[in-house]
């Protein structure tokens, strides 16, 4: 069910974005705005593991350092079929982890020296196959989809916001004065559209890692007791440097700022991850 929303999502971007297309004129606003939001998310997507790692001073791991931690992950990577990623520990007290890498060739899995304190060893393995199951079901490549749509159909609302207010087109009187207004609405309606669908895809994708890293582990409840220890005690202990671009990838959001609505979180509501967990056990 959450691959099929997504995939639905992924469609709805497109079209939106080929609408928006020929509200400009024509395909090539629309394929220059695309080739342009590609560019600059893959850039992200093929270094995100660079940069990520280093923007959190995560130090790469082997298994004389945390020989039960690194051990741990080899197995749940052996019982996903995955070769074995890169470990790294984040030196900070706020208890989270996260996955990244272009592929599964390429991925790393990172945790926080706080994780690694408060959680049981189940809850651990709950949480590492979660992360785990990102790299299965190759959510970098999909959340940089998403980003490459969104970004494109926000360079094209730019586009008709200026083409709108220097006279580009038809006058009002021409388009029975709706044309100005109209490419206004529009162009400011769909980036906030387009930005919707991207948080909703991040939060399937989320649905998604915490079924599939159950059935990695085999324990369902573990990673739905794991949720709930970091959910509150990362709001005890925020991350340290936690960035807005980069906390749709942590296991729980980093970002401490409740008063967002939930439509533009990155991440589902804790007490629904928690339920269909729960439900799964049983």
């Amino acid at each position: 069910m959450n691959r099929l929303k997504t995939t639905l999502l992924l469609s709805l971007l497109t079209i939106m974005m080929v609408m928006m297309g020929s509200a400009i004129g024509g395909k090539t606003g629309m394929v220059f705005a695309f080739l342009m939001a590609a560019a600059m998310n893959f850039f992200s997507y093929w270094f995100s593991d660079k940069i990520v790692l280093r923007m959190y001073g995560a130090q790469e791991i082997g298994e004389q350092d945390y020989s039960a931690f690194y051990g741990m992950v080899r197995r749940l990577a052996q019982r996903a079929g995955l070769p074995m990623p890169k470990v790294y520990i984040i030196p900070d007290q706020s208890p989270n982890a996260f996955a990244t890498g272009r592929n599964p060739q390429h991925a790393a899995v990172a945790a926080t020296e706080g994780i690694l304190r408060i959680l049981t060893p189940d809850e651990l393995e709950g949480v590492m196959a979660h992360e785990l199951a990102h790299v299965q079901n190759r959510d970098i490549l999909v959340g940089t989809i998403a980003a490459t749509f969104a970004g494109a159909i926000s360079m094209i609302g730019n586009m008709l916001q200026w083409g709108a207010m220097l006279g580009a087109g038809r006058s009002d009187d021409e388009e029975g004065g709706g044309g100005l207004i109209g490419s206004l609405v529009i162009a400011i309606i769909a980036p906030i559209a387009a930005m919707l669908i991207q948080m909703a895809v991040s939060r399937s994708r989320e649905y998604l890692a915490d079924e599939t890293g159950a059935k990695i582990c085999g324990r369902p409840l573990a990673l739905a007791n794991a949720l709930r220890k970091l959910h509150n005690a990362s709001q005890m202990i925020p991350l340290h440097d936690a960035r807005p671009a980069t906390a749709h990838m942590f296991i729980v959001n980093p970002l401490t700022g409740g008063s967002l609505l939930k439509l533009f979180s990155t991440h589902p509501p804790m007490e629904e991850r928690i339920a269909r967990l729960e439900s799964m056990a049983r």
